[in-house]
């Protein structure tokens, strides 16, 4: 005991989760058996449900790696995760964990019916539920129900007898059971919380889930200190690829942008806001940006009125890929009242400022 509290903190963790030396001879028996059992999962990706973004990243998340989503404040960040969590849950096959510092598990609730009371992929709002019309049927009807002193009415009912929210709760239902919501705490929900958390729910799923982290500044590292914030993100960034790899599920995190990256035109991986070790443990980052802030000028001075429309696109650009190309820019459109983007994006044709152009 004496030895592992003055060992470095680099090396306990190495101890805890070191596999036993094997040659590759047993390495490729073990994966034979895999395979001969019908276990594929080393060898299938899980598909996030936003096309281009599962083409450039080779057919979707995969087990054992680390994705980090940055963007500025309000770029749709959350929201883009948690469709994503949303689309892998969808499977009845497949788990989500969510995990969130930002918002409790009601608010996640609500956005997610407003997100089903639409066709993410259509152009038509019809029937689209706001959150502000979420809040008015559930307050205007059980204020009705006060006065006529019934006690009984509650949410699902009301959602289940409004037709504005009956479709969206019937839809939200299909996946409710393997969406795990967990309201994190700065001070309470730590690294060790999220591995022991993660472990449970993959030992209970067989390991097929997906842990998402909203957002990764904002992690504990308690009993282990920081000597700034720069040290605090690379205890985290490497815990967080540490649980990627020790239970084998993928783990998306969501990064915030530093000082310098708000103040920037273009938002890059550089710009997100901690140490170096973001960019040497992850996997897959992407970053995001709003197109008609990265809109080369040329564009915007020959059709103003054309360009403005770009307000609602977001660029999603692949800073990091390990498994493969990187530096590719495809887009989608935010419909932000109904919290959600719609999944079926596009290459970026247009000029973005840095002078890139992507073309296929």
């Amino acid at each position: 005991m004496e030895a592992a509290r003055v060992m470095p903190r680099r090396e306990q963790k190495k101890q805890k989760g070191a596999h036993a030396p094997r040659s590759l001879a047993q390495v490729l028996r073990e994966a034979d058996q895999l395979v001969v059992q019908g276990d594929l999962d080393a060898y299938l990706p899980i598909p996030t449900g936003f096309d281009q973004i599962d083409r450039m990243i080779g057919g979707g998340l995969r087990r054992s790696e680390l994705v980090l989503l940055g963007g500025v404040q309000g770029i749709g960040k959350t929201i883009c995760a948690l469709q994503m969590a949303r689309n892998l849950a969808l499977n009845e096959d497949f788990y989500s964990f969510y995990i969130s510092y930002e918002h409790n598990e009601t608010h996640l609730l609500n956005r997610l019916l407003c997100m089903e009371s639409i066709d993410p992929a259509s152009d038509s709002y019809q029937g689209g539920v706001r959150l502000k019309d979420l809040h008015n049927i559930v307050v205007a009807r059980r204020a009705r129900e006060w006065v006529r002193h019934d006690e009984t009415l509650g949410l699902n009912q009301i959602l289940e007898e409004n037709p504005k929210t009956a479709k969206a709760l019937k839809t939200l239902e299909q996946y409710a059971d393997r969406l795990i919501l967990v309201k994190g705490s700065p001070a309470v929900t730590t690294l060790n919380t999220i591995r022991e958390l993660a472990k449970q729910i993959t030992d209970a799923c067989a390991g097929k889930v997906a842990l998402f982290i909203d957002y990764l500044q904002k992690v504990a590292i308690y009993p282990e200190k920081a000597v700034d914030e720069n040290d605090k993100v690379t205890i985290i960034v490497e815990g967080l690829k540490d649980i990627a790899m020790s239970l084998n599920v993928p783990v998306l995190a969501i990064v915030a942008a530093d000082r310098e990256g708000l103040k920037s035109k273009r938002l890059h991986l550089y710009h997100l806001r901690g140490s170096s070790a973001l960019d040497y443990e992850c996997d897959i980052a992407i970053i995001m940006n709003n197109k008609y802030h990265i809109l080369s000028k040329d564009h915007i001075a020959f059709n103003p009125y054309k360009a403005e429309r770009y307000r609602d696109w977001v660029v999603f650009t692949l800073e990091k890929n390990r498994a493969g190309r990187a530096m590719i820019d495809v887009e989608f459109q935010l419909k932000a009242q109904f919290f959600c983007f719609n999944p079926q994006g596009s290459m970026v044709e247009q000029k973005l400022i840095d002078e890139k152009i992507i073309v296929e």
